[in-house]
This record gives C-alpha cells, structure tokens and sequence, in this order.
C-alpha cells in the first residue's frame, strides 16, 4: 500500500470500523491530526467525540478511508462494500507505523500460544539492556498508543495477532519471530492453510527470523523463505541455532564464533521451567540478541521476569493441591502444554471452541488427567472426546446456576467448579484452570474468567471472603 494514503490526514474522511479499543485508540490519534472520524460498530451506540453509525447506515462516498479493527472479516459486509466503493482500507498498525519517529524501531512476534509472555519478556530484556522499550499490539496497549506517547520509546516490541497480519501491509521490523502454529480462529480464517498462511506472512515483514525448530509447521512453511533463519528448541543447538546444552539455554547464532556457544541463562532460571514457557525465553533471547542485548543482560532479565496473571498462574497451594489458573490457554494447544507440565491433574475446561477439534488434544493429555469439569457452550465437545479416547478419565458437566450471568456479581459458576475439583483432589494434583476455548459465552474475557476462578479458590478452599 502506498504510503501517500497516510501522509496528509487533515480534513480525510475516515470511517473506523470498531468502536472498541483499538478503534478508539486510532480514532484519536486520527482526529489530533485532523481527520473527521466516524466510527461503525454494531453493539456501540456512542463514543464521546465522535460520531458512531451502524452498520447499515453507512454511505462510503462520504469517505475517504476506511480503518479496519482486526477482527472484521474479509466476508464482513461492510468490507465488500468498501472494495465495491473503491474506498481504500487501511488498518492501526500501519497507521501507527506511518506515524511513528523514524528512529525508534519494532520488534515483532506471532505464534497460536505463549505471544504474551514472550513479548512482555523480550520487553523486559530490551530495557535491561538499556533501552526504553513497551510490549504492545494484541497485549494491552495498542501500537497506536504506544506510538503517540510522551515516552518516545526507543523499541515497540508487537505481540502480533492473525487477525491483525491479515490486514498488515506497510509495517516493517528489525526482526520477528513464530513460536508456533496449531489450529485455532478457524471459524474466522475457514481453514488452517489461511490461519497458517496469516501467521507465516509475519516473514515477509522481516529479514531476520527466530524460528521455533520444534514446530512442524513451522520448518515446513518456512523452507523457501529467503532471509536469515535463525532456529530455536529445546534440543542441543547447531551451529547458528540456539538450544539447550545440559542445564543452559545457550546461544550459537549471535556469537563470534558459532563454532562455540554462549550462555543466556541456566535452564533453572526460567519460571516456570515448563517446556514450552523455557522455548518461549529462547524466542525472547533471539529478538533481543538481533538488536544487540547482551547475553548478560538477557540473563538478568529472564532470572527477573514474573510472568503475567492468567498464565500458569499459581493461586493456592494447600493441602500438598496445587491450583493454577491458566485461563489465558484458550485453544488445545496452549491447554495441551500446560497440562503437560503437571503430572497428574484436576481439569477445568471449556468455553467456545472457535472451530478447534479436541481429539488430538485429549490423546495428548490422557495420561495426566484424572478428572475433567467442564463448563461452557462446547463442553459436551470436549466430554465426547473424552468419553471416546480416555474412558478413565471422571468427567463432570457444570451447569450454569441459574443466579449466575456473563459479568454479574455473582461467582456462583466458577464456585461450583471449585467445590467439585476440591471434592476430587488429592495430595498431589494439580487444579488446572485451561479451557483450550475462548470465554465469551460466559465471561467478560479471559482475564474475568481467571480472576474468577481466583477468588473463588481463595474463598471455598482458603476460607477467604
């Protein structure tokens, strides 16, 4: 997309489709420099300082550009409406690019699990470093936001979103990075080869690339790419990759000679040291390295990280029972891992699938769960699996109390799983919180999910009010 579409937004009729934050967020940024904005949505009827039209009432000759929020489909009509108008669609991060001081720099990564974490902690290790620098994208703040702030960071550092490489064009970074690829969003892609291929365009954005070597998906769609590949996993590294050697994450790709190796961190300084959380730091380790972090700097940051709230977030431990809270596991991916970093497990799942199957899901797991308590639109999906593939496994289907309702004050839903999972736990399991699916049917969003699984431990268990 050429450039010119951003380089005079006075008095540009800009219509943004979502009135939610990202919406917001470029709305004013938009605004600030002139631009008269309206905004569509189909749930919001008005924002403060700007008109808000639904759907149906919008005319697009009285616009000049049309802003996509990252979850509007292709199919959306208002997008086909668009393209027959010949009205330009553009999309926040390339904004934000467009609007960004020339010498601050983006960092950028995708992946189906641990985004979050991993760009929170290649964050950290940039200011360890020396530099300013703020997670951003599909984490909290929006990359708009982080673009108009008084801090004028020296690195943006994105967690990227399929949804938002769908629309992606102009943005350009230093480097990025995949973790890892497995089925998820397909109700909004159709098929994995689109989802895929969304993730895998992350690439054409780059010319260096930290690879996760042990995703399949991963090596294979990568193969005919053309810039510098610099592999991760958590096996002994060869050289130009970086790996694990005994007890150390280590570095044979950004090093003098790679015919010798140096030392991120040792393997116990990760927290937690599970599987897929230590290839998260590996991930982190390698953007940080292709902006020049030092291998010593990296260290403190990884032994000074605390992961965020709702990922294998450890709320109680009682009774030699663990309870953790990983409602940020929103597909069977994510949940396969974190099941598998426990050995044997009390699990709460459920929610909306998104299109995700659970077969490969529940093989994985079978031999670490003793009990399954599912909740949610698609429960009975998981249950089948279950009944199919692990008949040993107890399952008990939650139904939703009746005085309980989706952001009510009520916790009545997540008290009731807890009763259940304290009935059925013994000295040495683990109480997991990983849905593998989405929240929306019957919470705010993941994190209302996982903080009411939180307060209802700490009450029903620990007897806190």
């Amino acid at each position: 997309m050429a450039q010119n579409l951003y380089s005079d937004l006075s008095e540009k009729r800009v219509l943004i489709a979502g009135a939610g934050v990202t919406g917001i967020s470029a709305a004013r940024a938009l605004a600030k420099r002139g631009s008269v904005v309206t905004l569509v949505d189909e749930k919001v009827e008005s924002v403060d300082g700007f008109k808000v039209y639904a759907p149906g009432a919008v005319d697009f000759s009285q616009f000049d550009l049309f802003l996509v929020s990252p979850g509007w489909r292709e199919d959306h009509p208002l997008v086909v409406a668009a393209r027959a108008a010949d009205v330009p669609i553009v999309n926040e991060i390339d904004l934000a690019w467009s609007l960004k001081k020339p010498s601050q720099k983006w960092i950028a990564l995708t992946g189906t699990n641990g985004k979050t974490s991993t760009v929170e902690l290649t964050a950290h290790m940039v200011r360890t470093g020396g530099f300013s620098a703020l997670a951003c994208g599909n984490v909290g703040t929006t990359v708009i936001e982080a673009v108009e702030s008084k801090e004028n960071y020296e690195y943006l550092v994105l967690e990227l979103s399929s949804f938002q490489l769908h629309w992606l064009e102009d943005a350009h970074f230093v480097s990025v990075a995949l973790l890892n690829i497995a089925h998820d969003h397909l109700d909004w892609h159709g098929t994995f080869d689109a989802y895929a291929g969304a993730k895998i365009s992350i690439l054409e954005k780059s010319s260096t690339a930290i690879l996760n070597a042990d995703d399949g998906e991963i090596v294979t769609r990568t193969q005919h790419w053309l810039g510098r590949k610099v592999f991760f996993s958590l096996d002994t590294p060869a050289p130009g990759e970086i790996g694990i050697v005994e007890e150390l994450l280590v570095d044979r790709a950004f090093v003098a000679n790679p015919q010798e190796a140096a030392m991120f961190s040792e393997l116990a300084e990760v927290t937690p040291t599970a599987p897929h959380n230590v290839s998260n730091a590996l991930a982190a380790a390698g953007l940080a390295r292709t902006i020049g972090i030092s291998h010593e700097s990296i260290r403190e940051a990884i032994k000074s990280f605390t992961p965020g709230k709702h990922r294998i977030e450890r709320v109680l431990e009682k009774d030699s029972i663990a309870w953790v809270n990983d409602s940020k596991a929103t597909n069977p991916h994510a949940a396969s891992a974190s099941i598998m970093s426990a050995l044997s497990v009390i699990w709460v799942a459920g929610g909306l699938a998104k299109g995700a199957a659970m077969d490969e899901l529940v093989e994985r797991v079978k031999t670490r769960v003793r009990v399954a308590i599912l909740i949610g639109q698609d429960r009975d999906l998981i249950a089948r699996e279950i009944y199919e593939r692990a008949p040993h496994i107890e399952v008990i289907l939650i139904q939703t109390p009746s005085d309980y309702t989706r952001g009510g004050q009520s916790n009545s839903l997540m008290e009731s799983v807890v009763r259940q999972a304290r009935e059925k736990a013994i000295a040495g399991d683990t109480v997991l919180l990983a849905p593998a699916c989405a929240s929306m049917d019957q919470f705010i969003s993941y994190a209302d999910r996982g903080d009411r699984f939180t307060r209802a431990v700490k009450k029903v268990v620990n007897n806190e009010e």
